[in-house]
């Protein structure tokens, strides 16, 4: 009896220490073994955040599974991903991916009319497009409104090829793309009261505008003292070439477009110019109510002037200089 107490003590002594079996992996029995065995164990418990994340693990690809069959394909953030990882094999199994939905109208053209607050508009697009994200194409000629043929097709093909939506904006008569195979664009523009117009470039000829620059000088570099600060009273009453003429019809050809008799006063161009306002035009404002204007643009076109009555009455500094010089009109 005792020898049987003592060899269930001590299982080394010879008696079977695993009377079901030996353990996992074949280990020979004894006590080595056994302190190995219950090592182990820790590396098969779960906690409950490991549980957690498998039954999440299992949930997102049951959910991943089910929007497939649904949907006819994958998720499309597996999509991106893919497309991301490797576009060729995206571009391979799906083609190429869908084009981005465009705003309409996604082209704008603003072949803006001189001094009639074309600047101040100008300067108010810039910060547009950068809150709306849509592309500003802008031009650095401003003194060629009247373009040969070859001009007009090299133009309409720079301004159809630009990223859209765009709004594209310079000083030039209006263009007509159909002419030459391209998609017709919106337009919009605003004048002004011609006289108006006349007086506001009187004093841009010979000083400028508020930028403080010296653009008078350039513009008119041979005109004498004496005439750059002539009255405009008196310039009128003494008949002086530039009073005598005073280019009245100078807003016709904007909206007449790019004909030889678009340049020549008369009812011809005044009944084409009111053609094309009336099938290429979606606004022709008038600078005397600008703000008004603003706000059917904000109506109209709101991906490209959404907030522009708000920003343009901000009073920072940076809208203040927009609104204009000493007098407080519109610059342009």
């Amino acid at each position: 009896m005792k020898k049987k107490q003592q060899q269930q003590q001590h299982p080394g002594s010879g008696a079977d220490p695993w009377p079901h079996g030996a353990p996992l992996g074949g280990a020979p029995p004894g006590l080595g073994s056994w302190k190995r065995r219950v090592s182990l164990l820790p590396l098969l418990r779960f906690s409950l955040r490991d549980y957690g994340f498998c039954m999440a693990t299992l949930l997102v690809f049951c959910l991943g599974s089910l929007f497939y069959q649904l949907g006819g394909g994958p998720p499309r953030f597996l999509l991106d991903l893919r497309q991301y990882l490797g576009n060729s094999t995206y571009l391979d199994d799906h083609g190429p991916p869908p084009s981005k939905a465009l705003p309409f109208p996604s082209q704008v053209v603003y072949n803006r009319v001189g001094k009639c607050g074309s600047r101040t508009v100008v300067l108010l697009l810039r910060i547009l497009s950068e809150k709306h994200g849509f592309n500003l194409v802008t031009s650095d000629i401003h003194n060629k409104t009247r373009l040969t043929k070859n001009e007009q097709m090299e133009l309409i093909k720079n301004i159809s090829t630009a990223e859209q939506p765009y709004l594209f904006t310079r000083h030039v008569h209006f263009l007509n793309f159909s002419r030459f195979g391209g998609d017709q664009p919106v337009y919009i523009n605003i004048i002004r009261d011609p006289v108006n117009r006349f007086l506001s470039n009187y004093f841009f000829r010979r000083f400028g505008d508020w930028r403080g620059e010296q653009n008078h000088m350039i513009r008119t570099p041979s005109m004498r003292q004496e005439e750059r600060y002539l009255d405009i009273n008196e310039c009128i009453l003494e008949n002086y070439p530039e009073c005598s003429n005073p280019r009245l019809f100078y807003i016709i050809p904007y909206f007449c477009g790019q004909h030889p008799r678009c340049r020549e006063p008369g009812e011809w161009a005044l009944e084409r110019a009111k053609l094309n306002v009336n099938e290429n035009f979606l606004l022709v404002g008038i600078l005397e109510e600008l703000e008004d204007v603003l706000l059917l643009l904000e109506r109209f076109l709101p991906h490209y002037f959404k907030g522009v009555l708000s920003i343009y009455k901000d009073p920072g500094p940076v809208i203040r200089v927009i609104r204009g010089g000493p007098t407080g009109s519109p610059s342009g």
